[in-house]
């Protein structure tokens, strides 16, 4: 999943594997910070990308008018690839969001 815009325009993504290791890239791909997420927090994202059902969202959702300094967000799943504004986020993909690690650079 991968975030951009805000009001420094920053792009971060959050890469997680199978086995729920996951690493955040800044927006050149350099490695900022890495771990794995816990068994439990691991389940309750494998919950959300089931329960977002990627395959019947649509594929880009934006604001209108846009959100200026807003973030624009890009999940890859199974398959799919949906983006979305931060104020027109489906409710599922906001469970994703929220299950996933955070953007900081700190821990």
């Amino acid at each position: 999943m991968s975030r951009s815009g805000g009001f420094a325009g920053q792009t971060r993504t959050v890469i997680v594997k199978g086995d729920g290791s996951w690493t955040l890239l800044d927006g050149k791909a350099r490695d900022l910070r890495s771990g794995k997420l816990a068994p439990a927090r691991l389940e309750v994202l494998r919950g959300a990308l089931r329960e977002a059902d990627f395959a019947h969202l649509p594929r880009v959702a934006t604001a209108d008018p846009p959100v200026y300094d807003g973030f624009t967000y890009a999940f890859v799943h199974g398959g799919f690839e949906v983006a979305a504004d931060q104020t027109e986020l489906a409710p599922g993909l906001q469970k994703v969001l929220d299950a996933l690690p955070g953007f900081d650079t700190t821990g």
